[in-house]
């Protein structure tokens, strides 16, 4: 019996996974030709997705060139304040909808990504796992599509939150208080400490720019 095969990922999809892992940062060129050999699709599907992800603002321009968009403070901000709300949203929802599993692997997830105390990047993709699994224990589709929009553009910050000395150990403090909120089913706890979370992140974001600047 003939396995089914998984479905094979369309050229926007490997390219918006390719900015999310980093592989392509804010500032990075992106030429069809090289997308194209590196993901072994023709160019047109590329430049369809090109197009695509420069009307969505993930891509812009210099000169005649694409380049991965970068935030400026405002527009970091702005992303900041609608992705506490949504987040918050997600969790007050979690604490009403989530099944016991989801609570359960939400809790194990915390346990798990101790062991990547130390490794920024591991810990950063471990992050997008745990939020996604709130997201989806709210059990609200268009709350998720919008929270997938949020953190798509998340990609676009040069570094991540978590580098900050010591940020991960706190962060995965809050990941347990949120956690505990959503199993207590105390749905205006869960929204506060999710909102929290993100405050403190964009608090330690700012702080990483400012030094950065200061070092440049």
């Amino acid at each position: 019996m003939n396995q089914a095969r998984p479905p094979q990922k369309d050229a926007y999809t490997l390219i918006l996974e390719a900015i999310d892992s980093g592989i392509y940062r804010p500032g990075d060129r992106l030429v069809e030709s090289e997308l194209a050999e590196r993901f072994g699709v023709s160019r047109t599907p590329i430049r369809e997705a090109l197009q695509r992800l420069e009307t969505q603002s993930l891509l812009s321009r210099d000169g005649r060139s694409l380049i991965v968009a970068s935030l400026d403070h405002n527009q970091m901000a702005e992303l900041y304040a609608v992705r506490s709300e949504l987040e918050g949203l997600a969790a007050r929802l979690a604490a009403r909808h989530a099944t016991e599993e989801e609570i359960q692997v939400l809790g194990e997830m915390i346990e798990e990504d101790r062991a990547l105390l130390g490794n920024p990047a591991a810990l950063s993709r471990a992050n997008r796992r745990f939020h996604k699994m709130i997201h989806l224990a709210s059990h609200n589709r268009f709350l998720v599509q919008q929270l997938d929009l949020v953190h798509r553009s998340m990609a676009l910050m040069a570094t991540t939150s978590l580098a900050a000395d010591g940020r991960g150990q706190i962060a995965l403090a809050e990941h347990a208080a949120i956690v505990d909120a959503i199993a207590r089913r105390d749905e205006e706890a869960a929204y506060r400490a999710l909102k929290d979370h993100i405050s403190v992140a964009f608090v330690t974001r700012l702080k990483l720019d400012a030094k950065a600047q200061a070092d440049s």
